[in-house]
Parts: C-alpha cells; structure tokens; sequence
C-alpha cells in the first residue's frame, strides 16, 4: 500500500512539474523593439584629495604601499565631481562614483571601478560604469564601458582620459573624459 502511494504521489508530483514547466514556456515573452544608439560624452573628472572637503579618500592599503614605488596596493574611494569645463565651478553634469586601487608593481597603474551618475538633462538618474586599467603618466588611458542604468541600460564602449591638470604637492588632479557608448 505505501509503495502504490508513493508511486502516486511521485506521478502527480511529475504531472505538476511537468503542467508548471508548459506554462512557463507559453508565457508571453516580452517583446521589445530597441534601436541602438551611439552617444559621445565629454566632461571633466574632479579628484579631490586635500582641503576641507576631498572627493577622494584613502580606505585601504597594504603592509608594503608606503615603501612601494608605485604605491602598490592603496585603494581609493571616490565621489568626483563631472562638471562641463575644467574650472571646478563649471555646470556639475554629475559624479563619479566608485574607486581606484594602485594595481602595479612596475608602473603608476590604476584599476579603476566606477559609475558615471548624472544628475542633469535627460540623462538624469542614468549610469555609465567603467571598469579597467589606467596607467595614469600615459597622455591617454582607454577603460571600457562595462554596462549602465536608466538611459545606458545594455551599455558597451568606451572612455578615453587625458589628464588636464595635475597638482604634484596637493595630489589633486583634474582629467578630461571622452566617452563612446552604444546603448538603446
């Protein structure tokens, strides 16, 4: 008696899985019609690191950081200022908001993880996140654009920095970003 029960109830539960699992697949599927589009962006990087108020802030680093050349193994917390122009009182389009660590040994090579977050126009409330190297004493840096949110949702490109101005004696520097990114 308790093997025809058992014997049931396993059918039933694969008769279940089995109703479940044809629904699930005549679900409708969302249908979304996108149009890709290609956006280059320019603004101006803001990394803050004296004063009363840094942008950029030591969180981390290893035993050996203060004796390395290169700083290897600091990491920074960044909320940067984007801003139109390189004056720091230029229009603020949004901040950059992340960190960078100092990942190499050999050179002043930066992993650099961040999100663009604008704060003007239509772009509002969106996202471009970037993720790469950035071995800052070349003229210019290539990172790629990993992804988005809101407008830059499916995000892919690129984003090329070039430093402006470098303050030796405060750290601070400010850097200019052009930005390609395809997104619908």
């Amino acid at each position: 008696m308790a093997l025809i029960f058992s014997k049931s109830l396993a059918f039933l539960f694969c008769f279940l899985v089995t109703i479940h699992a044809k629904n699930f697949d005549q679900q409708k599927k969302p249908t979304m019609k996108l149009k890709e589009k290609m956006s280059h962006f320019r603004f101006y990087w803001h990394d803050v690191l004296g004063g009363r108020n840094p942008t950029a802030v030591r969180v981390a680093q290893a035993p050996s950081t203060n004796t390395s050349p290169t700083a290897f193994g600091l990491v920074m917390m960044i909320d940067d200022a984007l801003t139109a122009g390189p004056e720091p009182t230029s229009e603020l389009l949004g901040r950059a908001q992340g960190l960078y660590a100092f990942a190499s040994q050999q050179e002043w090579g930066l992993l650099m993880a961040m999100n663009f977050a604008f704060v003007q126009g239509k772009y509002n409330g969106s996202t471009i996140s970037i993720m790469g190297r950035n071995p800052v004493f070349d003229e210019v840096r290539e990172m790629p654009v990993i992804g988005g949110s809101g407008l830059f949702r499916f995000a892919r490109g690129y984003a090329q920095a070039r430093t402006h101005s470098f303050d030796l004696k405060s750290g601070d520097a400010i850097v200019e970003y052009n930005v390609v990114v395809m997104h619908y």
